[in-house]
């Protein structure tokens, strides 16, 4: 068991570094990482829609990355935004890693892209444990999906950096307490803002971008106490743990993951190429 942690330990500390790189060079070349983390099904993909069609309308330079176990359907309904979309399937892999993600972003990420916003794949459990070289990290839940969520995954939310509410149109129906969610996030992250949305009326459909630019802009992002208190559990400080990075933390598996799965990538209909 222990040379399983180990294992483990090692292989997170090697993506924090990489994280650290990759969030240090994307931001010599002007670049923001923003990286979103949700269950399937919560509406993520289509507020990031809305989003990219705002940023496109405002003339901010933004792209997007999409990752799923299967089919390009996220990648397809973002291109419609008119922003560059890569589509990276994972062919099995629960989550991104940042080298993966480096490596995607090798001859595409258009020169001058002030945001990058990474849709990470469905999922709490895993992605939460991967610092993606993210600047800000946003973790998105739907009304139907309880106000319980916060408790039941707490690195997830723990270590969010904006916390947004999605399908808030369906709200009453669903029977969703916003008071009580909102003490559930603060039970685990305190400090954190929580945003209400409705991809479908509009409703807060702006504010993940504004608070984006606002740290591209050079606003600190929300430091999470789960973040602070692990700082320098990974074996001693890791780089991955400088400012900005808000990721020291562990993941929650009883066994490593199988890492040696290649993702493949498609765009707009053609392998190998990206939605522009």
């Amino acid at each position: 068991m222990c040379r399983v942690l180990d294992l483990q330990q090692a292989v997170l500390v090697k993506n924090d570094e990489r994280a650290a790189a990759l969030r240090t060079e994307l931001s010599a070349r002007g670049t923001t990482v923003v990286n979103l983390l949700s269950s399937p099904g919560s509406g993520k993909t289509a507020l990031l829609e809305a989003e990219l069609a705002l940023a496109a309308s405002r003339g901010v330079p933004v792209a997007a990355l999409t990752a799923d176990l299967a089919t390009e359907h996220d990648a397809e309904r973002l291109a419609r935004a008119g922003v560059p979309v890569k589509q990276v399937l994972t062919d099995g892999l629960c989550h991104l890693e940042a080298e993966m993600l480096g490596a995607q972003l090798e001859g595409w990420l258009p020169g001058g892209t002030r945001l990058l916003f990474v849709e990470n794949v469905g999922n709490l459990v895993c992605p939460a444990s991967y610092d993606l070289g993210e600047s800000l990290r946003v973790v998105l839940a739907s009304v139907t999906e309880g106000e319980d969520k916060p408790l039941k995954y707490p690195t997830a939310f723990g270590l969010a950096q904006l916390v947004v509410v999605t399908k808030d149109d369906i709200a009453e129906a669903a029977g969703f307490d916003e008071d009580a969610f909102r003490a559930n996030v603060r039970q685990i992250n305190p400090g954190v803002e929580v945003v209400i949305t409705s991809a479908r009326r509009g409703r807060g459909v702006g504010l993940v971008l504004e608070r984006a630019l606002a740290v591209a802009g050079g606003a600190e992002a929300h430091r999470p106490v789960m973040a602070r208190t692990r700082t320098g559990e990974r074996s001693g400080e890791s780089s991955g743990e400088g400012e900005g990075a808000a990721h020291g933390h562990a993941h929650q598996h009883s066994r490593t993951h199988a890492h040696t799965a290649r993702p493949q990538t498609r765009a707009a209909g053609v392998p190998a190429r990206s939605y522009s």
